[in-house]
């Protein structure tokens, strides 16, 4: 017999994990799940059925390694990668490496205010997957 085991959150480590919730939160439009600033544990969900949500846990050490499972990749769904590298940095966040080519392929590498590194790819419309609003 075969089981499918969907994965039900991504956790992440996190020095404040309200605060980093709501830097998830504005970026991906999640819901925060009734928490408090002094909450040791913070759920962000999408509210859609098999979509995982984001997990925030407090833990007293700071991130010195490069993430394990690597990365989130975010694909805005609409606009331009340009301007949501743009928005995000309004956000708090911080270019760590900008892979965008000349020919307007490629991705920018940025960091949470923790430092947990995720990649803004070309936009839905921009990859011709879906129609500009």
């Amino acid at each position: 017999m075969s089981y499918l085991n969907p994965v039900r959150n991504i956790t992440f480590d996190a020095h404040d994990p309200y605060a980093l919730a709501q830097f998830w939160s504005t970026l991906t439009g999640y819901a925060l799940e009734g928490s408090t600033p002094d909450d040791d544990d913070v759920l962000i969900s999408s509210n859609q059925t098999g979509v995982p949500g984001l997990l925030f846990l407090r833990v007293p050490e700071g991130k010195t390694v490069k993430n394990r499972i690597h990365h989130l990749d975010i694909q805005p769904p609409s606009g331009t990668r340009d301007a949501e590298v743009e928005r995000l940095l309004s956000l708090g966040a911080k270019v760590v490496d900008d892979r965008r080519t000349d020919d307007g392929l490629g991705w920018v590498v940025m960091a949470d205010p923790e430092g947990n590194e995720f990649c803004v790819e070309r936009s839905a419309v921009e990859r011709g997957l879906v129609e500009p609003m």
